[in-house]
């Protein structure tokens, strides 16, 4: 036990470190930690020698919680709504798009079985939204006309689609092919978004009254419904990871306390999570087995980024008159990722015959994606002329903080002040301004969620702007 952590622990710092050195240089923080797992791995320098399938697919799927509620817990629903229907059309029938046509592809060009080209279709149909996240942050990079929230929302809310492919192909592959698919599809779906929505609503409910004394068991309590948001949607047959995004893009932009420093947690726990995922995927691959499927691989990739992926984006961005520079971008960010490679797994373990070393087909092609594609980005973006140096990506993030000069002012709440009678939790008080303190009848009162604001109150106000409050808007 004492040398697991031991080793566990210098792996996350190898992890830091590295990451940090070649930061800059824009590789693919996934990159980064995938090799550093395939150096460690049984082929490796370190040779540690790992090969359960059935263990990663656990591991990887409790990490793909904590990933994906970060992703909508973290996404600013303001920045993205203008884009939200682009954003869900991709994330859905883009997916299925480029799906279909990659399994085709595989069935014709590479002589697979038809089912069993679907299948990898259906896995590396997603995009990475780990990797669009981190270049896009790393990078500074903030892209023009909204492509950046576009991007990030398709990205957080595609894998579901993906998965919900990937199990109907493999309930095909071993039960054949049954009407029984079209009720598990629906159940996964609504199910999974009708979950979402009213255990986040319950939770913002709750979350506003329960005023725990410790502000440590807000982070207890969030982690908590994350879990359950994945665990009880599986349970009744639905999407446990469309649960866990819906209600991360719920909890995220609701009024919530200490929203601010559960952004922040939660933005740990999701980078513990993709380490730990990342490492993993790359330990448990085979560099001595690559060779074999790099061809097969090399000739998916090339008609994924080439010809899938930008007729899936072209069908459905002409109706939104998106000029083609901008398709084009958005066609080039098809990072393929740590779910693909994820999904893999699942087909594994879910026992039906598969011919082909799918596994690291599949790991070779989220390889080339993320090295290519994701190095790459920045620089197509700056030859389309869609880079936009006037404002900051950082805006579409809700952990974004607007660096200016805090001002205070002291508020007198009249009769006719919109926060009259209102807890200050359902006040609808701008996020950027804070209330410090509350003067009533001589006394000082420390602020809560579920403090009420009465009438002759004076607000003590920390904030950036303020000029609205002070003219009483």
């Amino acid at each position: 036990m004492v040398e697991l952590m031991i080793i566990s622990g210098l792996v996350l710092l190898i992890c830091i470190t590295s990451s940090k050195m070649l930061y800059k240089f824009g590789v693919p923080m996934l990159l980064i930690f995938i090799v550093l797992g395939m150096l460690f791995g049984s082929d490796g320098i370190v040779g540690i020698y790992f090969d359960n399938y059935d263990l990663t697919s656990k591991l990887c799927s409790i990490a793909l919680v904590f990933i994906m509620f970060y992703g909508g817990f973290g996404t600013n629903w303001k920045m993205a709504k203008p884009v939200a229907n682009q954003s869900i059309l991709m994330s859905t029938f883009g997916v299925i798009i480029t799906s279909l046509l990659t399994g085709v592809f595989c069935y014709f060009i590479l002589n697979t079985s038809l089912l069993e080209g679907l299948l990898i279709g259906s896995i590396v149909g997603s995009t990475d939204a780990a990797s669009v996240f981190t270049i896009l942050r790393s990078q500074k990079l903030n892209l023009k006309s909204e492509i950046a929230s576009l991007l990030e929302v398709e990205s957080g809310s595609n894998d579901p689609i993906a998965y919900m492919m990937t199990l109907s192909i493999i309930m095909i592959m071993s039960s054949g092919l049954s009407w029984s698919i079209v009720p598990m599809i629906l159940k996964q779906v609504i199910f999974g978004i009708l979950l979402g929505v009213v255990l986040a609503k319950a939770t913002v409910f709750i979350i506003r009254r329960a005023n725990f004394e410790l502000e440590g068991f807000y982070s207890i309590f969030i982690i908590a419904i994350a879990i359950l948001a994945y665990a009880l949607s599986e349970f009744i047959g639905g999407n446990g990871y469309l649960s866990v995004y819906i209600s991360g893009i719920i909890l995220g932009n609701s009024k919530i306390p200490h929203k601010k420093s559960l952004v922040v947690f939660f933005d740990g726990i999701s980078w513990i999570m993709q380490i730990m995922l990342f490492f993993m995927l790359g330990l448990l691959s085979f560099p001595s087995r690559l060779p074999e499927v790099i061809g097969v691989s090399i000739i998916i990739s090339i008609f994924m980024i080439f010809i899938a992926r930008p007729i899936a984006t072209h069908f459905i961005l002409r109706g939104f008159k998106t000029p083609i520079k901008e398709q084009i971008l958005i066609s080039w960010v098809g990072l393929r990722g740590a779910a693909s490679i994820v999904f893999a797994i699942f087909a594994i373990t879910s026992g039906v015959p598969i011919e082909n070393d799918i596994f690291h087909i599949i790991f070779f092609i989220a390889l080339i994606s993320v090295s290519v594609q994701g190095t790459l980005l920045p620089k197509v973006a700056q030859k389309l002329d869609l880079v936009d140096n006037d404002t900051t990506v950082l805006k579409t993030f809700n952990d974004y903080q607007e660096d200016k000069s805090t001002m205070l002012l002291e508020y007198n709440v009249s009769r006719s002040s919109k926060w009259m009678n209102k807890t200050i939790m359902d006040a609808e008080i701008p996020d950027d301004i804070l209330i410090v303190m509350i003067k009533r009848n001589g006394q000082v009162i420390v602020p809560k969620g579920s403090t009420e604001i009465l009438e002759n109150d004076i607000l003590v106000l920390s904030g950036n702007n303020l000029n609205e409050v002070a003219l009483g808007k």
